[in-house]
């Protein structure tokens, strides 16, 4: 590989031979970078007449290049080519002939749109696709104001005020998505949390996130687990928020995936009190929630004419590992369905409490694990079954409870809606 060095051309003017798609390209990036250029092509495509005006329809002769210093061959003419080597024997002439680096005096790089500040990048001449994804790549990092943001730091530097740190300080842009990630089927997902997952820095996931949502993750991706998966080593939510500033004040971008909805249940509201007070702009990302997706996925209905005319949204999981009972009152409500969320670990103790309080023995409940994945389980009992299931209960899980449970056994339909 011979070495080159970048540099940067001022008021000049450039001949461009050929109207073909790869001339196309070419005109492009001058047109874009808004530099001076001339065609010569016998013929030239729609979309270069469309780009400029500055066009001689002949074929190329050695003499059409007496004016210009830096000539681009995007003919693809072995016989073009050879002529403007030979010319350049005895004249001052830089020259690149497309797809050729080894006749190319200098290379095209992969330049980004973010006029006045721009990003350059170059392979050599060796991919220009390689060049071409890493500019895109830091691309992505310009902020959209960037170009008022240069004219304020430039104003500055006029009248003397000079701060590297300070303009560094304000470089570091950085947010943090807290990203509903819905029931693990990636085709759950909003088309909003879909393009914040490819386009972030960083993201943090845990034991909720199911692997089919993590294969959609870049590669390149800095991948973080925070798993607080019970028996195993536990992260304590105050250490993941201290993760989400320490990488926001690398002037990363960051998504916190959270299984179903970040606001439900999943402690979402706490890490964006904790990043608003220290400064850090963050955004909330619905997902579909499982207290309302995962019984129709099972096809269970929480509401249904005749059967249930409400329901209602309970965790059985405290803080500091506390069981919530306090809403077994609910399970006397006629026409009623109650969805339990992070209840599959204390089942026992829910249908003991339940029939405690009088709770009719044979109301139907549910239990559906890993909802919409390929491993989804459902289990239909009755409240006075429940404690007796010894099947494995594999986590996320949750319980419902009401007539709707047996619906289509009941009204003998047959759903559409859900083939897990």
């Amino acid at each position: 590989m011979t070495n080159t060095l970048p540099i940067l051309l001022k008021n000049q003017s450039i001949l461009l031979i050929g109207g073909g798609k790869v001339a196309l390209q070419k005109a492009k990036v001058l047109t874009e970078n808004e530099v001076d250029f001339e065609i010569i092509s016998n013929q030239c495509c729609d979309e270069i007449n469309a780009l400029t005006q500055k066009i001689r329809l002949k074929n190329f002769e050695i003499e059409d290049i007496a004016d210009f210093y830096i000539v681009i061959d995007a003919t693809g003419d072995e016989g073009v080519s050879k002529m403007l080597l030979e010319y350049k024997k005895t004249h001052a002439l830089l020259i690149n002939v497309v797809d050729k680096p080894a006749l190319c005096d200098f290379y095209f790089m992969a330049l980004s749109k973010h006029r006045p500040l721009q990003i350059a990048v170059t392979s050599h001449g060796m991919s220009p696709t390689v060049a071409k994804f890493f500019r895109d790549k830091f691309e992505k990092q310009i902020p959209d104001d960037m170009d008022s943001f240069l004219q304020e730091r430039e104003s500055l530097r006029k009248m003397g005020f000079i701060d590297i740190d300070e303009t560094k300080k304000a470089l570091l842009k950085s947010k943090v998505y807290l990203v509903g990630c819905g029931l693990g089927d990636p085709e759950l997902l909003t088309i909003q949390a879909y393009k914040i997952i490819q386009s972030v820095d960083v993201v943090l996931y845990d034991h909720l996130i199911s692997d089919e949502i993590m294969q959609i993750v870049p590669k390149e991706t800095q991948k973080i687990f925070v798993g607080k998966q019970k028996g195993f080593h536990s992260i304590k939510q105050e250490a993941i928020n201290e993760q989400l500033l320490l990488l926001a004040n690398q002037g990363l971008n960051v998504a916190r995936l959270k299984s179903g909805d970040p606001f439900i249940f999943g402690r979402g509201a706490e890490e964006l009190e904790f990043l608003v007070q220290n400064s850090i702009q963050a955004e909330v990302i619905t997902g579909i929630s499982s207290s309302i997706s995962a019984p129709l996925m099972a096809n269970i209905p929480i509401m249904a004419r005749g059967y249930s005319s409400g329901f209602s949204v309970v965790s059985a999981h405290l803080k500091n590992h506390k069981l919530n009972l306090d809403w077994i009152d609910l399970l006397h409500k006629e026409n009623h369905t109650v969805v339990v969320l992070m209840g599959a670990s204390r089942i026992e103790e829910i249908a003991k409490e339940a029939l405690n309080q009088k709770i009719i023995p044979h109301k139907h409940c549910a239990i559906i694990s890993n909802a919409s994945r390929n491993n989804q389980k459902v289990i239909k009992t009755t409240l006075e079954k429940l404690s007796l299931i010894d099947e494995k209960i594999e986590r996320p899980a949750i319980l419902v409870f009401g007539e709707v449970v047996n619906f289509f056994e009941i009204s003998d339909s047959t759903p559409t809606y859900a083939n897990p």
